[in-house]
């Protein structure tokens, strides 16, 4: 049985709520600046929405995030490294997936049509009024629906859902990479010597005295400060409760919800036979509807094909069970390969983030009219109550590493407001631990 939070102590200079890369990052960096450090997660594991499973056959699957994106900024990067995992820095071939289905000629006429369009949204996202970005497209275009596709993907939400502004202020740079043993198991691996205590469900944030009360379901804690990493349907749902309560929190989590996006690992039996000179090879399922997903054929050269999915396609996913996932996954894979290549496609393992109640989606994307709502999340309240999370990224949000920045944000106004009176400093508190940027 774990130990009640009174038993494991109960006073702490800083308590950290949620386990996943925020989390992670930011009790790193706490402790190394020699604070008593908690890090409550109501999961009995590390990582929050980065999950690396094994697949059976050999090597893991992460579930959810994967890869290293604008990986030469990407503090994971580094750390990846430091702890002995494999980092590929071969690049994916996103851009030349309609050359494979349609020819050159095809993709650079969509090419320039994509230019076009995000060359659109970066001079909508500087206008005094925020609009859906489902305006942006042009009436009738060709490639409307792929644009679709891709926001499904890249929001976990349509373009009529998604806001111009936040769409538009997102600034990758085009660097992605891949951690071969998984991101989920990197975020493991960095967070295995922090102070955690697992399947601890906060309940309720009582901020209004002098120290701020955690409730548990395993018992109440006190702390000089908290910083919350929740997700925001999460917050938005009021799944944990604040005292006072902070309607304004609440509703800028209600503005940026999470998308549903989801995976689907299917195993390819049998030799590989023309899959085999698709190794790393990124399909689109179809290129005249939303509703369709994007493949990774034999990622890393594994006997595997990887499916996403995003927005309203990936819901039906969830409701409907993980059964209609791979039927719809192996009809579009048939319509690529040849009905001998699906009979061959049996599942691995799925995701369901929007049921997952310690998730309740995806990542975080905002509503038309309120980007400017990831402003208000990270906000901090009486300098003792700090916000942190991809959520609270304004050109990182949906990433691991705008989850650090947000963290590291976070946890140095946290340090900045406790000052030089530690209470760590005099227990003994964390041990000290190289800070990750």
């Amino acid at each position: 049985m774990p130990s009640t939070i009174t038993e494991s102590g109960g006073e702490y200079d800083v308590a950290v709520v949620g386990a996943g890369a925020a989390g992670i990052a930011a009790t790193r960096l706490l402790a190394a600046a020699g604070l008593h450090v908690v890090m409550l997660e109501a999961r009995d594991r590390l990582g929050g929405r980065g999950h690396t499973v094994p697949s059976g056959l050999g090597f893991g699957v992460d579930l959810g995030c994967e890869w290293l994106h604008s990986a030469d900024i990407n503090p994971w990067t580094r750390l990846a490294r430091d702890a002995g995992l494999t980092v590929d820095e071969r690049l994916p071939d996103w851009g030349q997936r309609v050359a494979w289905l349609q020819g050159k000629a095809a993709q650079e006429e969509w090419r320039q049509n994509m230019a076009a369009f995000y060359d659109r949204l970066d001079r909508a996202a500087e206008e005094p009024i925020d609009r859906p970005a489902a305006t942006l497209l042009e009436p009738g275009g060709k490639w409307n629906a792929l644009l679709r596709a891709i926001s499904n993907w890249a929001n976990g939400a349509e373009l009529d859902d998604v806001s111009v502004k936040d769409y538009g202020r997102y600034d990758p740079t085009n660097v992605n990479w891949r951690v071969i043993e998984g991101y989920g198991t990197l975020l493991a691996k960095v967070g295995a010597d922090l102070p955690a205590q697992l399947g601890t469900v906060v309940e309720r944030i009582d901020h209004g005295g002098k120290r701020i009360n955690v409730v548990t379901n395993r018992g109440e804690l006190s702390a000089r400060a908290v910083i919350v990493t929740l997700p925001t349907n999460v917050i938005a749902a009021e799944a944990v409760r604040f005292s006072p309560a902070l309607p304004d929190k609440i509703s800028a989590a209600g503005g940026l919800p999470l998308g549903v996006v989801n995976k689907l690992f299917l195993r390819i039996e049998g030799p590989p036979g023309t899959l085999k000179e698709e190794t790393d090879r990124h399909l689109i399922g179809a290129i005249d509807t939303a509703e369709t997903g994007s493949y990774q054929i034999r990622p890393h050269g594994w006997p595997a094909i990887e499916g996403f999915f995003g927005g309203h396609l990936a819901a039906r996913f969830e409701q409907d069970g993980a059964a209609s996932m791979v039927d719809f996954a192996r009809r579009e894979l048939a319509g690529l390969f040849g009905a001998d290549v699906a009979r061959r496609l049996t599942p691995i393992a799925h995701s369901a983030w929007a049921a997952d109640p310690f998730s309740r989606g995806a990542y975080s994307m905002a509503r038309p009219g309120h980007a400017d709502d990831r402003k208000i999340l990270a906000a901090p309240i009486d300098g003792r109550l700090f916000f942190a999370g991809e959520a609270c990224s304004l050109a990182h949000f949906g990433t691991a590493h705008g989850a650090y920045f947000s963290a590291a944000e976070a946890a140095g106004q946290a340090i900045a407001a406790l000052g030089s009176n530690r209470a760590g400093a005099a227990s003994g508190g964390a041990p000290r631990i190289q800070c990750g940027i």
